[in-house]
Formats: structure tokens, sequence, C-alpha cells
């Protein structure tokens, strides 16, 4: 029955495409469609069913919840957002039903953990980066869904909710990659999510790119923008608007402090940003620029001093740039690229590591038992309860990326598609 199915298909083809070229002699054109070519009785008792491999495909999202030590989220490139109640020993999606698509950030609510906000549009600026469709709650812990708005934003890296009130929050907005766009820049909810004002724009070729609270004020917040123009066939990384900002009133006003003593001079691209929750004049910041590497401030940002500038931290930075401070420990802090890294002494040495993939993209670290991570990386999600000794596996989230899919002409046919790592 398969060969005949297969063989009715392919001469179809040909016979649809002969009828529509004969019918241009006609006074009247029809148009080519599905049912022309397909006749539905050949394919209206097929059902879609998945086939794996369960594999994970990218993520640049992650987050847990503090309190509950086997609840994890990411969010996937292409599908969507998935939960794990038990540790990374199984997920489920959340989101199908409601959105799809690309998710580039994922923030859960320190003060009512039912309550999760969802940027769309990875941050991972490749020739074949997906983007999202605004930003979407839930009030229920991810049993349903709203849509709350920045339909236009296209690429949304991060998502920041106030830790006493679940109501503010914001979004930093990378726009369009591929076009000048005014929707860029970092964007501020007082209803939660009913309406949205910018609070920072640098230009229309700069989006923000990193944002957060400094963990012991939140009316201090930290945030990086970012120059950066893709084509389908080039990337362009760094020039102006890219810079390190702070605020000191909520949001509502900001400071550059990328132009201050110390920092990097010249072209600057890509900005990562982090505070020490157990000291808030510690910050680091992983900076893209021709003499760039790990900078820290020990005053707020008033000035600064690199402290590494090993390749290893910065290749390739457009991917990656993203660092992350030890919510209990001053000195240590770690630095994601093809590994992750980890410094023991403020930033100045760092020893790489592996999670069970490479490609590493976003980390989120537990206030209360640092030891207790998930980190996002081309492989999906992996959870670990040691510090990094163990860590859960990635060979059961089906979010692996294909970009092509062929059979051959075997019986059974058998499926041939190549994964994006």
């Amino acid at each position: 029955m398969m060969k005949k199915l297969t063989l009715l298909v392919f001469f179809l083809l040909p016979i649809g495409l002969m009828a529509q070229r004969k019918g241009k002699k006609d006074a009247e054109v029809k148009p080519m469609t599905s049912e022309s070519v397909y006749p539905e009785q050949l394919y209206n008792s097929l059902n879609w069913r998945n086939l794996g491999p369960f594999r994970g495909g990218r993520s640049c999202a992650v987050t847990g919840v503090a309190g509950k030590p086997n609840l994890f989220y990411f969010g996937s490139t292409g599908g969507g957002v998935w939960r794990t109640q038990d540790g990374g020993g199984s997920w489920e999606n959340i989101s199908d039903g409601f959105f799809g698509g690309s998710v580039g950030s994922i923030a859960v609510s320190e003060y009512d953990p039912n309550v999760i906000y969802v940027g769309g549009g990875e941050k991972t600026v490749r020739g074949n980066v997906s983007f999202g469709y605004g930003v979407w709650k839930s009030v229920d812990a991810g049993k349903t869904w709203q849509q709350m708005g920045l339909e236009k934003s296209r690429h949304i890296a991060r998502i920041r909710i106030h830790p006493k009130n679940p109501d503010i929050v914001y979004a930093a907005v990378m726009g369009n990659l591929f076009a000048e766009s005014e929707e860029r820049g970092i964007y501020k909810s007082v209803d939660g999510g009913k309406n949205w004002k910018k609070v920072l724009f640098a230009n229309n070729l700069a989006g923000s790119v990193d944002l957060l609270f400094d963990p012991n004020n939140p009316r201090i917040l930290y945030a990086s923008t970012w120059r950066i123009q893709r084509t389908p066939y080039s990337l362009s990384s760094g020039g102006a608007g890219s810079a390190l900002w702070k605020s000191t009133d909520s949001g509502e006003t900001w400071q550059e402090i990328s132009k201050n003593k110390g920092f990097a001079e010249g072209t600057l691209g890509i900005i990562g940003v982090t505070v020490s929750p157990a000291n808030s004049e510690r910050v680091w910041a992983i900076v893209e620029n021709e003499n760039g590497g790990v900078f820290r401030s020990d005053d707020g940002g008033e000035t600064w001093r690199k402290t590494n500038d090993t390749r290893s931290l910065r290749q390739r930075a457009w991917y990656y740039s993203r660092i992350y401070a030890d919510p209990q420990d001053a000195e240590k802090v770690y630095v994601l690229n093809v590994n992750y890294h980890t410094s023991t002494d403020g930033g100045k040495t760092f020893v790489s590591r592996n999670a069970p993939h490479g490609d590493h993209h976003d980390l989120w670290i537990d206030p209360n038992a640092p030891d207790r991570m998930i980190i996002g990386d081309d492989g999906g999600a992996q959870i670990t309860q040691d510090g990094g000794e163990n860590w859960s596996t990635y060979l059961n989230q089906p979010t692996s990326q294909f970009y092509r899919v062929t059979t051959d002409n075997s019986f059974p046919y058998r499926i041939y598609v190549a994964q994006q790592d």
C-alpha cells in the first residue's frame, strides 16, 4: 500500500503541472492548489507523529525556581517552553497550543512562582536565527498563556521581573536583526505586561542584549546594548550604540558606564554583564573588543580593570558572551562559551569545564544553593545538583533542529536528517 501511495504522488505532480500549463491557453486560468495536485483522499487518513530522535537542540534561555529543587524550565530556539519536575529526568512542553517558535528569554517571579514571562526570538544570531512573537505570560505556572505585547520585537534577549512585584517587568529587546528598527532597547511594564514603555534606546541598529537587577537593590539595573546586523550572507557585530548602561531609578533613566576609566576602548561589540549578590559593588563584564575580555569593577561601574583576556572566553563573541556571578561567593564567576569557564579568584584565572553538550548560552544558579544549576547550550538544557560534577542528559528532549530532511527508495523507506549540533 505504501508503494502505491508513493507512486501516485510522484505521478500526480507532473499531471497537475501539465493541466495548469494547458489551462494558460484558455480564457480562465485556474490556480493550482494542493487539492488539485494531491486529491484529499490520498492523505486525509494520515496523522502526524514524532519520529524523534529525542535529542536536545539549541537553547539560550533557562531558569529554575528557588526552593523547588527539581523544577526547571528552558526555552527552545525552535520548540517553545519545556518544563521538568524531576530534575531533568523527563521534560514536557507547556507552550504548545498557545504559542510556539523560538524562545529567547524566560523568567519566573521570585515573589510568586506561578507567574512566568517568556520573550520570543533567540539571542544566538546565526545565519539560521529564528525570531519570536513578543512577550507571553502565565499566571498558573504554565498551564495557560496570554500574549502580553511587544509583538514586533522579534528577539527578546532577557526578561527580568521585580523580586517583590511580578507586575513590574523589564524586557531587553534586540529587534529586527535584518533591518533598521525603532523597536529596540529596554522596555518596562508596571501593569504585568499590559502596557510597555521604552526606557532605553541607543539607536535603530543597536538593541539590548543583556539586563539584570542589582540582586540587593532592585532600583539599580545594568543593561548592555549591541549594534548587530545580519543578512542572509553576512554578520556585522559592533559599532555605534554598543555600550554598557546603569540605572539607579528603576530603569527610568540610564547612564553609560562603558566610557568610564579602565573599560575597553575603541569599537565595542556584544557585552555581557553580572553583579555579585555577595557584594553589589562588584560588577563583571565580558566584552567583545579588539582588546576585550573580562573586566571587573569594585565600585559599581565607576572604574574598571581587565582581569582576563584568554581567547577561549571570548571566541566567536556574538554567539556567546554571557557571564554569571555566584550568588554567595564574591570571588566566583562563570563565563559561557564553547566550554563553560569558572573563576574562583575574582575573574583573574579560569578553569574550563564541560557540560554534556557544548556551545553554552545561558545559566541559572540557585541563589540559596549555588551547586544547583541549569545550563542551556546547543544540546538543550542540562541540570546539576552538585556544582557541575554530574549533569542530567540532553537525550530526552525532542527539540533538535533539522534544516533538511529526505527519504530514500528503500521499502520501508529510510529518513535522513542532519542535526544542528
